[in-house]
């Protein structure tokens, strides 16, 4: 019946009788309405089941709300949030959002009466359910005893989250910086809803309290907050986690000296011979300098070469774990060390408590949504300031790609040439020096045209065809196959004669061919190149063989430095007798270094090659299963069984070893060595592990994708990962699943790298090819490239002497202060981008790990 008679009264009447339903105390308010009121349970029966009308009314008194709540608000009771929108503020119908114990989210009992209406009035706008969700956090909040000052003045956080972290929370100051409050990481069990907040700026800067849950208390210096709560415990954790692995690489770097400073080749007073070429080009005036710079080669000369003597203070010898250590002469071993280097069992434990924390699953969940958020933090700031950029760099005058200095920071020497560069050398030896004996093979030396009768060829059969040297679909994920592509023809003695610096010829040929694209480099200027050249450790006299191979032929080059690498070929010695056990092996690579340390005049051409050598490799297929045959790993002197040792084994030995040795050649003024192995290209994702503690630098590191937590440590510490997506394209992934775009996005230090130009590229600049698939693949920009340029330079082993005329004067200062856009063609923007990036996210390490301490 009454729903009748609402039918044919008039809108006015209707209005009036609203209008005195708000003049009753009973109704100021409808969170005064409770279930227990008959008009609470007659509403269907006075309004009807029309939506509709009671949408009318419940708008009616909101209009009227919208003009008492003014009042309220000056006179000290709830403020009223005033809006544009069509709908007025729903003041009175609010949800109770407090978070109970478990980070679930309840309804507070004027919560249930607003869903109540919600569902008889299906027509809600989405600005009413925002103004709704609104006004609920403010009623939460004074139901807390926040007041209304701080509400209005502090532009706090509509939805208010209390962690429940104990009964007495401490006040604590957090002294964040905006930009670390902004990127604060968000606790997986607090859910939010959605609200508006007119001042977008204030809104920003508590975004962080938002997240995490912290009640902001006020002010404190320096536009900084304090909070009520301290952060979850599991949190706090997770970044304790971090802070312990990053002290476990500083410390294991720190005790072998690869860092920057720590190399007396970086200081200003060392000089190296021949000296660097002078600049051709003042940039402070801007004027072209008359100098002429002969290339190094024809420069140097053994002779002029000053070789330091014999140093009574410190000897050498192996420890309990068969790694060399330095001591005083004279003196107990174990007592006078110059360094405490790690011990195996002590590497071990340390690898094991990486690994388990890497495997933990928050810790993987963490890492994967912190380089989640980086990555769309790049791509947020590539929306905004990409033609920003572009138009800087059209500013800068002279400097462009081509023209910035850049370094292929992984290639093989054995493969430094292109196919038809071999080819064209092997035809042309083949036209001039056919009756020169290059092999002894079968119990006699053969010439060079020997040796191609005895393969049925002439120089006019070959072709690339016929080398096939080229690695193609037939070597993806088999690196057996891929190996044998080094062998010209498939014959092992073409590769003996052309390509290895220890044969019958003494390595005349690859001497020269290497000349020639020493020669290239040079006359592009602005390319070099850090070969990776083997000493195998069959031997304890291949260092002086490669040695007297380097200097006799002067492959000595401004553009050239030199990294070891070391097969991981342990079992194929064993089965051929040339080792009784892994620690011959060990003492074929070390024993010469520390000769030559003691006393540089017993190898003095070792000693002059060292100063260009940067560090050591350690290469073979990490494809390889590595069985732990033992539960506990002997040391090298028993390990006699024909298995290979795992590749953290290998690893620990090249580095205790080099760790002794470095802390020698740095008292000497020496230059230091570095570790940078292949690591992350295939295999057990442990080897990242071991290379994250060990090794200052990578090559390849694909495999970080897999293991979020890991790379999330590469991207902190800046490790350096020397990456060749046209290698691995051919090898073990494919091009466009290559990681590379992403490790770029998110910050990691990656540079470009050819690998092998032999078996991938197919002009005589390799490296500007790997520069300019990526570009069109993965749509880099030239500001991209000459990141990715200025990358390489920072992560290769040249002085500091010389970098700085690469780079920059600064170039080792953080932000815009170590850029020069002049030199490297990378604007300030980007370089601000990338520190401000790192710095928010170490910041908020030492923010919550600082809790951790002062819990203990």
């Amino acid at each position: 019946m009454v729903s009748r008679v609402i039918h044919v009264i008039p809108f006015g009447v209707i209005l009036e009788f609203c209008f005195l339903l708000t003049k009753r105390k009973a109704f100021t308010s409808m969170t005064a309405i409770r279930r227990d009121e008959p008009l609470y349970r007659n509403r269907h029966r006075v309004f009807g089941k029309r939506s509709w009308f009671c949408s009318i009314i419940i708008k009616v008194m909101c209009a009227h709300e919208k003009i008492k709540d003014g009042h309220k608000a000056a006179s000290g009771g709830y403020g009223g949030s005033s809006s544009g929108d069509r709908s007025g503020p729903i003041s009175d119908l609010c949800f109770d959002t407090s978070l109970q114990e478990g980070g679930a989210s309840v309804l507070g009992s004027a919560g249930y009466e607003a869903l109540e209406v919600q569902s008889v009035n299906t027509n809600f706008s989405y600005h009413e359910e925002k103004k709704l969700l609104e006004h609920g956090s403010k009623m939460t909040a004074l139901e807390r005893g926040i007041t209304v000052h701080d509400l209005e003045s502090s532009h706090m956080p509509q939805i208010l989250h209390s962690v429940v972290t104990g009964s007495n929370p401490s006040i604590k100051d957090s002294g964040l910086s905006v930009s670390a409050q902004e990127s604060l990481p968000e606790h997986p069990s607090l859910k939010f809803a959605g609200s508006t907040n007119n001042n977008l700026t204030s809104d920003r800067l508590y975004s962080t309290s938002y997240k995490m849950g912290l009640v902001p208390d006020g002010k404190v210096p320096d536009g900084q907050m304090r909070f009520l709560d301290i952060p979850d415990k599991e949190l706090v954790s997770l970044y304790t986690n971090v802070r312990d692995c990053r002290d476990l690489r500083e410390k294991y770097q720190k005790v072998s000296l690869q860092q920057q400073h720590q190399n007396p080749k970086n200081k200003p007073e060392w000089e190296i011979y021949p000296p660097p070429p002078k600049p051709s080009y003042k940039s402070e005036t801007k004027t072209i300098l008359a100098v002429l710079n002969k290339p190094d080669a024809e420069v140097f000369d053994f002779n002029a070469c000053e070789i330091p003597g014999e140093d009574p203070n410190w000897d050498f010898s192996t420890n309990d774990d068969d790694a060399y250590v330095v001591y005083k002469a004279g003196q107990d071993p174990k007592e006078s060390v110059i360094a405490d280097i790690p011990s195996l069992r002590d590497y071990y434990v340390d690898v094991e408590k990486l690994t388990m924390i890497s495997s933990d699953g928050p810790a993987k969940s963490f890492a994967f949504r912190r380089l989640q958020y980086l990555e769309a933090r790049w791509n947020m700031y590539s929306l905004l300031n990409e033609y920003k950029e572009t138009a800087v760099s059209k500013k800068n005058p002279h400097r462009d790609f081509y023209n910035v200095r850049k370094v292929d920071t992984h290639v093989h020497h054995s493969a430094c040439m292109n196919q038809k560069h071999l080819l064209r050398f092997i035809k042309h030896k083949l036209r001039t020096s056919a009756d020169q004996e290059v092999i002894f093979r079968d119990g006699k030396v053969l010439t060079l045209a020997e040796v191609f009768q005895s393969l049925n060829l002439t120089g006019y059969d070959l072709s690339i065809d016929t080398l096939d040297m080229h690695a193609h679909k037939d070597t993806f994920h088999r690196f057996d196959k891929f190996n044998l592509k080094y062998n010209p023809i498939g014959e092992s003695r073409l590769r003996e004669i052309f390509l290895k610096t220890d044969n019958y010829i003494h390595g005349s040929y690859l001497a020269e061919i290497t000349k020639e694209v020493i020669s290239d480099l040079e006359n592009s200027k602005y390319q070099n190149c850090e070969y990776r050249i083997s000493v195998y450790g069959r031997s304890i006299n291949e260092w002086d063989k490669l040695a007297d191979w380097v200097i006799d032929n002067k492959l000595i080059s401004h553009n050239v430095r030199w990294l070891i690498q070391i097969p991981r070929l342990y079992d194929i010695y064993k089965r051929t007798g040339a080792v009784a056990t892994f620690n011959d092996t060990s003492r074929n690579l070390f024993q010469p270094l520390f000769e030559v340390t003691k006393n540089p005049q017993s190898h003095p051409k070792l000693h002059l090659f060292l100063q260009r050598v940067i560090g050591f490799d350690s290469v073979d297929d990490e494809s390889k299963v590595d069985r732990r045959f033992y539960k506990k790993f002997p040391k090298p002197s028993l390990w006699d069984s024909a298995e290979n040792p795992p590749y953290s084994y290998y690893l620990y030995y090249l580095y205790a070893s080099m760790a002794s040795l470095n802390q020698w050649r740095a008292t000497r003024g020496f230059n230091t060595l570095v570790l940078r192995p292949h690591c992350g290209e295939a295999g057990d994702p442990e080897h990242l592990i071991s290379a994250y503690l060990l090794a200052q630098g990578i090559s390849h590191g694909i495999l970080l994708r897999k293991v979020p937590f890991v790379q999330y440590l590469y991207y902190l510490d800046q490790i350096g990962i020397a990456m060749s997506p046209l290698s691995n394209n051919a090898l073990f992934l494919t091009y466009d699943k290559n990681p590379f775009p992403n490790y770029f996005k998110r910050g990691l230090n990656v540079s470009l790298s050819t690998d092998d130009p032999l078996q991938f590229s197919y002009t005589r600049e390799p490296l500007i090819e790997e520069y300019s698939v990526a570009a069109q693949i993965y749509k880099l920009s030239n500001v991209d490239m000459c990141e990715l340029a200025r990358n390489s330079v920072l992560q290769s082993g040249w002085e500091v002497r010389i970098k700085k005329h690469w780079i920059g004067k600064h170039f080792d200062e953080e932000g815009t202060q170590g850029n020069d856009v002049e030199k490297t063609n990378v604007p300030n923007i980007r370089i601000n981008y990338r520190h401000e990036t790192l710095s928010t996210e170490l910041e908020l390490i030492d923010y919550y790990s600082s809790f951790y301490k002062q819990d203990m």
